[in-house]
């Protein structure tokens, strides 16, 4: 096989761990109502609990996916998300009380939160520099496809009875068998293989991944870093806190943009702002089309015009869409305002956010540090996944959608001067080079 077929089959089974994601997380939007009608949940445990529980289980997910990425390897890790997943969706489906529903929900939740540790660290590793950020960019690319056929899915399963929401959830135990077997054939990363001792099988990874010249200049450049670090390094060293920073703001700006309160609670907020239950589910299948057409343009120009621009692009439609949203709730706006401010919205977030945030985190840190790095940023990104989402009912009830998007619109503003002033470009660098430039 050629060698770039076999990199790129090798990213796209590894990235498929994403497209599980985008669907067991945007899946809830169409049982939300449902479920709390039929076990009469107030809003604030409907929130916390049987939207919120699948949240929770990514932010465990995410602050001790690196373990188990670092001990057991990449292959390994990606192999038992398969295993979460599945126990989840068929668990899911066949629950009869919320604390049952919530369970299983947690469950696939661990397994995303490991998931954007361990498939983006496994993609930048067997990636060439001028092609990592698109090839780690398929994950994201993954999550919005799942995105769209879970809001297409509940679109045409939402008429199935009062269980309906069973099959909607349920469903998702097909792709995630699938996924399972798929990662079997994959290779381990070369890069976690000769940093744990066994020099000779990642040579022969490489020599199935790379050129012989290529696969020499990572050797060398993998043993230069080796001989840098001590196996046991802390994240939490002074030398790494820029790196840390860079982690944190970006997992930090991506949450309170709003993104997962608009795709959990699309069709509600949609319905907030005057539609209908139809127009709703139909708009917010208009959301994953294009999220999924501008992840594909973002992910198209990743390694061409880099990170920060894209990130800057994205920051101006970020301030633009929430303002008209803003206006839209607080002045009760009427008509095509509020949709088409909403579209401009994930638009913006595609080719920023969402192209960047997954790349830009499994490579700005060290090879022996990355999977730690990664549960840091990924732990901030997830703890603030599972707080803005399970309080939006409450906060909606008590002080209004408007004032909810003024905060998402106000903190977009900062994440514009952060990548401005702070944000350094990564594109067609060595995972290597990066680390000495960052650290310097």
């Amino acid at each position: 096989m050629n060698k770039i077929k076999r990199r790129l089959r090798y990213s796209y089974t590894a990235a498929f761990a994403g497209f599980i994601f985008g669907f067991d997380t945007i899946v809830i939007s169409g049982v939300d109502q449902k479920l709390q009608n039929l076990w009469h949940s107030t809003d604030l445990f409907h929130g916390l609990v049987v939207v919120g529980m699948a949240l929770w289980g990514t932010v465990i997910g995410a602050i001790f996916g690196g373990l188990p990425t670092n001990y057991f390897g990449r292959k390994k890790t990606l192999l038992w998300i398969g295993y979460l997943y599945s126990i989840s969706a068929i668990g899911s489906s066949i629950s009869t009380d919320p604390i049952t529903f919530a369970f299983f929900r947690f469950i696939g939740g661990v397994g995303i939160g490991i998931s954007t540790i361990a498939a983006p660290a496994y993609i930048s590793e067997i990636s060439a520099p001028n092609e990592r950020g698109n090839l780690v960019g398929y994950y994201q690319l993954n999550i919005v496809v799942g995105i769209l056929f879970a809001f297409v899915s509940n679109f045409f399963l939402k008429e199935f009875g009062e269980s309906s929401w069973r099959i909607m959830v349920g469903i998702e135990a097909i792709p995630a068998i699938l996924y399972t077997v798929m990662i079997m054939y994959i290779s381990q990363s070369p890069r976690w293989i000769y940093l744990n001792g066994n020099i000779s099988k990642s040579k022969h990874i490489y020599e199935k991944l790379f050129s012989s010249s290529e696969k020499e200049i990572f050797l060398n450049e993998i043993s230069e870093t080796k001989n840098e670090f001590q196996k046991d390094d802390s994240i939490f060293k002074i030398k790494y806190r820029f790196i840390l920073y860079l982690a944190f703001m970006i997992a930090f700006f991506n949450q309170f943009s709003g993104i997962n309160a608009f795709l959990y609670y699309s069709p509600r907020i949609f319905q907030e702002g005057g539609l209908g239950e139809n127009s709703a589910f139909l708009s917010s299948i208009g959301i994953g089309v294009i999220n999924l057409i501008f992840t594909i343009i973002g992910i198209s120009l990743i390694d061409k015009i880099g990170r920060k621009v894209l990130m800057i692009i994205g920051s101006i439609g970020y301030i633009i869409s929430l303002t008209f949203i803003f206006l839209s709730f607080l002045l009760s706006w009427k008509g095509i305002i509020l949709p088409l401010a909403l579209f401009l919205f994930i638009a913006a977030h595609a080719v920023g956010q969402g192209s960047v945030i997954w790349v830009y985190i499994s490579e700005i840190f060290p090879n022996h540090i990355r999977s730690s790095g990664q549960s840091f940023g990924t732990s901030t990104h997830w703890l603030l996944a599972a707080l803005i989402p399970s309080m939006i009912p409450f906060l909606f009830s008590n002080i209004g959608a408007s004032y909810v998007f003024l905060i998402f619109l106000l903190m977009m503003i900062f994440q514009l001067i952060f990548v401005v002033f702070s944000m350094p470009e990564t594109k067609g660098k060595s995972l290597e080079t990066l680390s000495n430039e960052l650290l310097k």
